[in-house]
């Protein structure tokens, strides 16, 4: 008689995949909400078409698997990874930049491994990334907060402006404070927050809002224990510890304050919506530490001596290539059984 062999016990919980895929959407209210608020509605509109987009994907490599449509799709898996890069995109981005992101995301980088559960790297940055690499223009358009521009993007321009029909016109544009700090070689930082109206009191208008919304809801995920705390606060902390020991007073060579970067671009948002997805990180709680440390560590290298203002689905992808040989060296020992050196 053959035994299945099973090194750990099994429990048995209230959190199913679909609940904890709610939960999270329901996590991503606040700064959804926040972003819509600063940036207009083009948000919510890359939201509403790659939520469309993502679904017809899914349910197209389903079928062609063989695999049950409805119930796969009730498990709201394509969903959360049609937030996240509608989140992560420029707000009112092109609907076909929206379509070819999701796409990859759900035929290349999720069903081409096998499916949730078996994709080596998060299905939304590698589309994030693949898009950045592919049509650098169209993905660093973004619009400017409320506050700086007084044309603020309602629901219509907003649709218009996702088909093509309305066109990001300069006063609606404006450079990101990871841009503006990235091409900044001359400015002291006081000098260079006084000529950017975009600056605000930490960061920029709107992101720090918008990080902090990002915030409250990666706390209310940990308080429905979706995940632990290991991985998001030891890259926050990470990040915090890098930009203060390179953080040289405010010469125009400055990487910004600690609290410029956690409060800029996506730190937040990647630090509770991405870099905490059970697939595709460590797998122990050591693991997860020293995980999210080493996305805390790339974030600021890329951003401050890279290529790219934001580095944070850069530093996700490269760390989703080590979290196997970290799970290797920090897997914990089996059930039942002595740590190394110990009795018998």
């Amino acid at each position: 008689m053959a035994f299945m062999k099973i090194s750990s016990p099994h429990a048995h919980g209230p959190m199913t995949t679909a609940k904890v895929m709610r939960l999270v959407l329901l996590a991503t209210v606040p700064g959804l909400l926040t972003l819509t608020w600063f940036f207009g509605f083009g948000t919510l509109i890359n939201v509403l078409w790659a939520s469309l987009s993502a679904l017809m994907f899914e349910a197209l490599a389903l079928k062609l698997r063989g695999r049950p449509i409805r119930f796969y799709l009730n498990d709201a898996s394509a969903l959360v990874t049609a937030f996240l890069l509608g989140i992560a995109l420029p707000p009112a981005a092109p609907l076909w930049l929206i379509i070819v992101g999701c796409g990859f995301a759900i035929l290349i980088a999720k069903h081409l491994y096998g499916g949730m559960g078996y994709n080596p790297f998060n299905p939304a940055m590698a589309a994030y990334v693949f898009l950045l690499i592919s049509f650098p223009v169209a993905m660093t358009t973004w619009l400017a907060p409320k506050g700086v521009t007084t044309d603020w993007l309602g629901p219509i321009d907003a649709l218009l402006m996702s088909l093509g029909q309305l066109s990001a016109v300069d006063g609606l544009t404006a450079a990101t404070p990871l841009d503006v700090l990235k091409q900044n070689n001359s400015l002291e930082l006081s000098e260079l927050w006084a000529q950017s109206p975009q600056m605000g009191q930490f960061a920029g208008i709107g992101w720090e809002a918008a990080n902090v919304a990002f915030l409250l809801g990666g706390i209310y995920l940990l308080y429905r224990r979706v995940f632990t705390w290991h991985a998001p606060l030891s890259m926050l902390a990470a990040l915090f510890l890098m930009s203060a020991l390179f953080y040289d007073g405010g010469s125009s060579a400055s990487g910004g304050s600690p609290l410029f970067q956690l409060l800029s671009g996506a730190t937040m948002f990647g630090a509770f919506f991405i870099i905490t997805d059970p697939v595709t990180s460590a797998v122990s709680n050591r693991g997860r530490v020293i995980y999210g440390a080493l996305i805390g560590v790339l974030v600021y290298l890329i951003r401050h001596w890279g290529n790219y203002p934001d580095a944070v689905a850069f530093a996700v992808l490269l760390m989703n290539f080590a979290a196997p040989f970290i799970d290797h060296y920090t897997q914990p020992r089996t059930y039942g059984h002595q740590p190394k050196g110990g009795p018998g």
